[in-house]
């Protein structure tokens, strides 16, 4: 069966080409003009996935994503925007969307990110997603799994139940940072590439040029931070990432 994929955009040429380049691409897509018309579809007939124009009249974007997310709906979310700068980029994730693309975008681009939320919620071609990539990967520092609980340098994940703490504080995590921060514990003390990391999280390597993993990390940072507390999340540069406690 194909997958459901709600469509809000406002701009009535970018919505019809979406659409179509969607329906070509083998989505079943329901599209409307604006944010009211989204949430009253989103309570009638849950899609799949929503693809979530920021700047809309009325409701826009992330009002939606609030109203969802505020309702415990865990829908996976692609906000498109134009707007570039990293500070909008991070509202968006606040707001709890999953994702989010740059106009104007190539449609290749939407169609891999889209492809990655629905791997990730196991909806690929209508059938279970593949064991994530991440699991292969062995750290000596993080804890043998039990119970579905994996830890490393003083974060406590439990991987079923998507609940993650520093310390007695547990964080409040979008779909994709809690993905990240796993990756990131399953492999603590390993320096992880750019490549690895957008393949492991996002099933596609964006390019050097991409800021999405850099906001995402810089987001995830400022969950787990605390004053006086050692920095978790450290860049080395011109390769990548690593998780340690200094």
């Amino acid at each position: 069966m194909p997958q459901n994929v709600l469509l809000a955009e406002d701009d009535r040429a970018i919505r019809h080409a979406l659409e179509r380049a969607l329906t070509l691409e083998g989505y079943a897509v329901t599209a409307v003009a604006d944010g009211v018309e989204a949430l009253a579809q989103a309570h009638r007939t849950p899609p799949d996935v929503l693809v979530l124009d920021v700047m809309m009249p009325g409701i826009d974007g992330l009002q939606v994503c609030r109203v969802l997310r505020a309702e415990g709906d865990r829908t996976p979310i692609l906000m498109l925007t134009a707007l570039v700068e990293t500070a909008d980029r991070i509202a968006g994730l606040d707001a709890g969307a999953d994702d989010y693309v740059v106009k104007p975008f190539d449609v290749e681009e939407v169609f891999a990110r889209l492809r990655a939320l629905l791997r990730r919620t196991g909806q690929v071609n209508g059938t279970p997603a593949d064991v994530p990539a991440s699991s292969s990967f062995v750290s000596a520092s993080a804890s043998k799994e039990a119970s579905g609980q994996i830890s490393a340098a003083g974060l406590r994940m439990d991987i079923q139940a998507r609940r993650a703490w520093r310390g007695q504080r547990e964080l409040e995590l979008t779909r994709t940072e809690f993905e990240l921060l796993e990756l990131l514990v399953r492999n603590a003390g390993i320096v992880l590439d750019h490549a690895t990391i957008y393949d492991r999280i996002w099933g596609y390597d964006f390019g050097p040029g991409s800021k999405n993993l850099a906001v995402y990390v810089g987001y995830l940072r400022r969950k787990l931070d605390e004053p006086g507390a050692p920095a978790l999340i450290h860049t080395v540069r011109g390769v990548g990432y690593v998780l340690r406690e200094d």
